[in-house]
């Protein structure tokens, strides 16, 4: 197993500015690109307003509108003033469910349970929200004095009814679909903590644009994570390899092992050794 890298601050591969975050390929996007990031960006944080939208995207508030308009009338989503939300949300918030999930569910209960047997008795560490990370909590039942740092409502409940797991939540702002928290006061939290591992999501990996996220509110607690931890593991199955989402977070070095499936082609799996992360086939 590789050594814990000395991984500088995440923050100095991204442009300085207030968020210290920036978007990928967000202008001059074909129309029906960037009504599917639109989507995206409800699927993860649940509603939008119409301002955020256009100055995210680079485009009128007009043309937002229209967006909306059109993935309205395809049941996406519900239009209310100034914004809109996904429709599917209050019953995803109800039965607290990640419809994700259900996405490549196959590879992503293989990864879970491989990350899993990563994690010793006595162990403190950081669990990411998402839907891949959430496939660990079942493969962790047997782990003694174990504690649990995390960011997802659903992971701590399901961790929380272990007596033998101790668990620990961030504050923050609270987004239904993700069923998780994110934002400066959730990145705050993990201020002064330490965990021997994290096990971190993410939407996309690009050799170019690093880990990718269809949130800017996530960086911040995603750079925390990485901070607080002393070794990095990425859970994300072998579809996120070459896709790019909204914002990035930093290159792909910050990470120490990847765990994936048998669908990573091998020159990708080359390019990442070659970088030094240890590529786990689950």
């Amino acid at each position: 197993m590789p050594q814990p890298k000395n991984r500088p601050e995440s923050e100095a591969v991204l442009p300085a500015g207030k968020s210290r975050s920036r978007s990928v390929g967000t202008t001059s996007l074909p129309i029906a690109r960037r009504r599917q990031k639109i989507l995206e960006w409800l699927k993860e944080e649940g509603s939008a307003r119409v301002r955020d939208l256009s100055e995210a995207f680079g485009v009128s508030e007009v043309t937002i509108r229209q967006d909306l308009e059109f993935l309205e009338k395809r049941g996406d989503l519900v239009r209310e003033h100034g914004g809109a939300y996904l429709r599917t949300l209050p019953e995803q918030v109800r039965t607290m469910s990640l419809p994700q999930h259900a996405v490549n569910l196959d590879a992503k209960e293989r990864i879970g349970r491989m990350a899993a047997s990563r994690v010793d008795d006595g162990d403190v560490i950081i669990l990411d929200s998402g839907s891949t990370t959430s496939t660990m909590t079942e493969h962790l039942a047997s782990r003694q004095y174990l504690t649990v740092i995390t960011n997802a409502l659903n992971i701590a409940l399901s961790l929380g009814a272990n007596p033998s797991v101790s668990v620990h939540m961030t504050g923050g702002h609270f987004k239904a679909p993700t069923l998780s928290l994110s934002g400066e006061k959730a990145a705050a939290y993990l201020d002064g903590l330490h965990a021997q591992k994290l096990f971190l999501a993410t939407a996309g990996i690009s050799f170019s644009a690093g880990l990718t996220y269809p949130s800017i509110a996530d960086l911040p607690v995603k750079r925390a994570m990485i901070a607080s931890a002393d070794y990095v593991y990425l859970l994300a199955d072998s579809s996120k390899v070459g896709r790019m989402s909204f914002s990035a977070l930093g290159g792909v070095d910050m990470v120490n092992t990847l765990i994936t499936d048998e669908g990573l082609e091998d020159k990708d799996a080359k390019r990442f050794e070659e970088m030094g992360i240890e590529v786990l086939i689950a």
